[in-house]
């Protein structure tokens, strides 16, 4: 039987107004404050389960919470103090709409809801985790919803060590089904989880939960919502306590059953709440990209991710940031004009180097790699004969070019420009002598050109539609596979940024190009906006000088399927 609340205490510039709900160790009113106007929620605790312990945890519980209280997802708390009859208490965010509990018992969510609730949530919860709390007890109950229609999640760190219930919850019984919002045993008490949305690591003797403990019951959460019941209830069949516990630890999770529900979303659940913790989602923002991958998939527009900055910055960095000169030489990449016309391309050689060598070969290498189509395949090598054949001295070739052979039978193909002015120079007797000379000339230009394309074809290995700029060469890498969609992930090749620093460019490759590939990206404080690139070099334009700028790069087939994200930043 479940206790009365408590009286309400007076607090100052709080007016009291009604009770929200009871838990094991607290209650929860509203009140209304009056300066600045507006409802509040209380959560107060109750005298006889405190002891020094408990309030200096409390404290330091309130004091984290604080921290996560500007997550636009995660319930705001105002204020912290000790009532006039002794009793701790903090004032929070009043949310006024129904708890995902009471929705999803109403109605079933759609599959785009769900995602964009799964990803918001995920953010939250990665937020805490990078504030060093463990939710352990996120289950339907524990989201509230804001006054705008947004999830909030509640209880951070409290529920799992003085407080089991939720405050809201009005109506828990000691013997309901797996939909049950019970806590447990008594013995649990410390521990503080929910059966139905609990992973297994809960049910050991000594309970070490992690991230990946809330990755399982966010997951959790969410098939949920989308199934109008707990993953591991089976109607018709008893769903009591140790009927959960063996079908979580045995990892038998009951099917959505909805045709709606795509295929690639199932898989990411599964994964999410894999019995072993190692083949899980490793975080909550791996999880959340996964989610993200199924909205494209879907023709979704991906849902933010909302964590701290430097979280974001630091989270899937594919390697070291960028030494100083490299940043510089990649930086004239986003502004190199376009290849030169064939017929100069040999003549570039004795141009007067740059001021600093390394850049202008790396611009060089880099310049001819974004070439629009329009240009003759045989223009195109030329091009390239000019950015490769000509290193800046002193300057190192780059290990990860891969055309080598191509420029030297390109620059072959120029010698025989040389050859009319020779003619030129010798002692001419007639008219008729100087056509046979330039006849002459242009035969022995035009045979010397086919055979050099006709070498460079036989070395090379590959056709003539290779060398044009829609099938550009792409160092060998091992394929990252996403496991779902069988895509693999771009590769990041380089940074730049323009010398006023307005803009950065980032340089990808394709380790395993179809044709019609794209590369779908989008800044990583803007995800909702992605953008569609053709080509290899992404540049991103109005970038304030001297910030960090970091991007979310997929690669996507023709047939719509997505690969994992590689999110590159500029330092």
């Amino acid at each position: 039987m479940r206790r009365a609340p408590s009286v309400a205490p007076e607090l100052p510039g709080y007016e009291y107004v009604s009770v929200l709900g009871s838990g094991g160790f607290s209650d929860v009113f509203l009140y209304q404050q009056r300066l600045p106007r507006r409802r509040v929620a209380v959560k107060v605790l109750l005298t006889e389960q405190l002891n020094p312990s408990t309030q200096a945890q409390f404290v330091d519980e309130a004091n984290l919470m604080a921290q996560l209280s500007t997550h636009p997802y995660i319930v705001t708390i105002y204020h912290a103090d000790v009532a006039g009859d002794g009793r701790p208490y903090f004032v929070m965010e009043h949310c006024s709409g129904p708890s995902l509990a009471e929705r999803y018992k109403r109605q079933k969510f759609g599959v785009e809801d769900a995602l964009r609730t799964g990803v918001r949530l995920a953010g939250a919860i990665a937020t805490a985790h990078s504030a060093g709390i463990l939710h352990r007890d996120i289950k339907p109950a524990n989201v509230l919803t804001n006054d705008f229609g947004w999830p909030a999640l509640t209880d951070f760190g409290i529920s799992s060590s003085l407080d089991e219930e939720l405050p809201v919850q009005t109506s828990t019984g000691n013997h309901r089904p797996a939909g049950s919002e019970s806590t447990g045993t008594g013995e649990s008490q410390s521990v503080g989880m929910s059966v139905p949305w609990s992973p297994p690591e809960m049910f050991e003797d000594d309970p070490r939960p992690d991230v990946r403990s809330d990755v399982f019951s966010l997951a959790a959460t969410i098939h949920t919502l989308l199934a109008g019941q707990t993953p591991f209830e089976i109607h018709g069949r008893s769903n009591g306590t140790l009927d959960l516990i063996g079908r979580i630890e045995r990892g038998a999770i009951t099917p959505i059953g909805r045709d709606d529900v795509p295929r690639s979303l199932v898989a990411v659940l599964a994964k999410a709440m894999a019995t072993r913790r190692d083949d899980r989602f490793a975080t909550a923002v791996d999880f959340a990209r996964a989610l993200q991958r199924v909205e494209l998939e879907l023709g979704y527009a991906p849902t933010g991710i909302d964590i701290p900055t430097i979280a974001g910055t630091e989270h899937g960095k594919p390697d070291a940031p960028a030494g100083d000169d490299e940043t510089r030489a990649r930086s004239v990449v986003s502004i190199a004009a376009q290849a030169p016309a064939p017929a100069r391309a040999a003549p570039a050689t004795p141009a007067a180097p740059p001021a600093e060598p390394d850049q202008a070969d790396a611009t060089r290498v880099r310049g001819a790699r974004v070439i629009e189509p329009g240009s003759a395949p045989s223009g195109s090598a030329l091009a390239r004969s000019a950015d490769a054949g000509t290193p800046a001295p002193g300057t190192p070739s780059p290990a990860k070019e891969t055309t080598v052979v191509r420029p030297r039978g390109s620059v072959r193909a120029q010698e025989p420009v040389s050859a009319p002015a020779a003619a030129d120079d010798a002692p001419i007797e007639n008219a008729s002598g100087r056509r046979r000379l330039v006849m002459i000339g242009s035969i022995a230009a035009a045979v010397l050109l086919i055979g050099a394309v006709v070498a460079a074809v036989t070395l090379t290995g590959i056709d003539n539609s290779a060398l044009t700029p829609s099938a550009s060469p792409v160092p060998a890498k091992p394929d990252s596979v996403n496991s779902a969609a069988g895509v693999p992930a771009p590769v990041l090749e380089g940074t730049a940024t323009s010398e006023d620093g307005s803009q950065v460019t980032f340089t990808v490759s394709n380790p395993s190009p179809l044709d019609g590939d794209v590369y779908r990206w989008a800044r990583a404080e803007t995800p909702n906006q992605p953008k569609l690139s053709a080509v290899a070099d992404i540049t991103v334009d109005g970038v304030v000088p001297g910030s960090t700028v970091c991007v979310d790069i997929y690669l996507q087939r023709t047939d719509g399927k997505i690969s994992e994200a590689n999110r590159a930043c500029n330092r």
